[in-house]
């Protein structure tokens, strides 16, 4: 088969790898029929992952049809259909039981891309069929599908949830990429007074207001602290979403929050970021940082499934999955593609 392979940071390449096969009794085997790329995996070829090494297969997220499973699988079987979620789930060790799926102690975590073969191939091994992959809901497109399984719950779980988003809040999203856009549709459904979203592309400020933000600050131009202490009385927003990884935009967010305010960093970091303590430290925040969970990806599917929430919008570019490469450049160089999700399907 043929696969996205790591090489090093900034050096990938679609070449003939070995098919997985099943290892493990827990294990499942999907063709991929559905893939999309996700910043995290830019971060992976700039050298901010240092876990991910020479000759891993990249990718995280994917719907497929199940091929084979091990003697242990118990809730899929050849020919479902399945989203392939972005974290791997053993079900039982402590965190597992605490539906901290991303801190699993058994195994799993965020592995596929990461610490084994990921998804951007045309078969991938996921272990622990049982709790990490769920089935495709009938009437639903796949490709709608496939933003669950890692954008939309991590906007929900990291940005929204983390961030104690309450009805009447003001909201800002610091980043209108993909990320931003999740949390900004998923902030949505707690009926915040007002949703900020920051960004340097006035594209991605476009569809920020597609998704439901009601002001955008294009930071370029306008001063964003400014902007939101206008909009609030002079106090700030009741909560900040980081939502692209990069020093100045945690320092953003954290100057954006009024005082009790929550900060939820969702954003990938490689490099370190300034917490002023000194100007911090009186005035009550809670900042909170994490990897997603998935815990949500059931409700988000049934969101989906009876159309309160349009995943489909994210996609704005198709490629056939032998054009990874170019699919890769298109979403790299978002600024002038308008990329937000690309997807490639067999």
């Amino acid at each position: 088969m043929r696969a996205v392979v790591y090489h090093g940071p900034g050096n990938k390449a679609w070449e003939e790898v070995p098919k997985p096969q099943v290892v493990e009794d827990g294990d499942a085997v999907v063709r991929v029929d559905a893939v999309t790329i996700c910043g995290t995996d830019l971060h992976i070829l700039k050298g901010d992952v240092p876990a991910v090494t020479d000759g891993r297969i990249l990718g995280h997220e994917a719907v497929g049809t199940v091929e084979a499973v091990g003697p242990a699988v118990r809730t899929v079987e050849p020919g479902d259909k399945v989203l392939v979620s972005c974290i791997t789930a053993c079900g039982t060790c402590r965190f597992c039981r605490e539906a901290r799926y991303g801190q699993c102690l058994g195994g799993g975590g965020w592995i596929l891309g990461h610490k084994i073969d990921g998804t951007q191939a045309e078969y991938v091994r996921v272990p622990f069929a049982d709790t990490s992959v769920y089935p495709v809901p009938d009437g639903v497109a796949a490709e709608d599908v496939l933003m669950l399984a890692d954008i939309l719950p991590t906007g929900y779980e990291v940005g929204v949830l983390n961030g104690a988003v309450r009805p009447g809040d003001t909201v800002a999203v610091v980043g209108a990429g993909p990320i931003g856009l999740s949390a900004i549709m998923g902030a949505r459904l707690f009926s915040p007074s007002r949703i900020i979203a920051i960004d340097l592309a006035d594209g991605r400020l476009e569809a920020a207001k597609r998704f439901g933000a009601d002001t955008v600050v294009n930071n370029s131009r306008q001063d964003p602290l400014a902007a939101v202490r206008d909009l609030t009385g002079g106090l700030g927003a009741d909560a900040t979403i980081e939502a692209v990884g990069v020093p100045e935009t945690f320092e953003a967010a954290v100057a954006l929050a009024r005082p009790g305010g929550h900060i939820s960093n969702v954003g990938v970091h490689g490099t370190p970021a300034a917490l002023h303590l000194e100007e911090q430290w009186i005035r009550d925040i809670t900042i909170t940082t994490g990897l997603v969970d998935t815990f949500s990806t059931p409700t988000l599917l049934r969101l989906v499934a009876g159309g309160q929430l349009d995943a489909g919008r994210f996609i704005t570019h198709h490629f056939p999955m032998g054009e990874f490469l170019r699919a890769y450049d298109v979403f790299a160089d978002a600024a002038e593609t308008g990329a937000l999700k690309v997807v490639l399907t067999r």
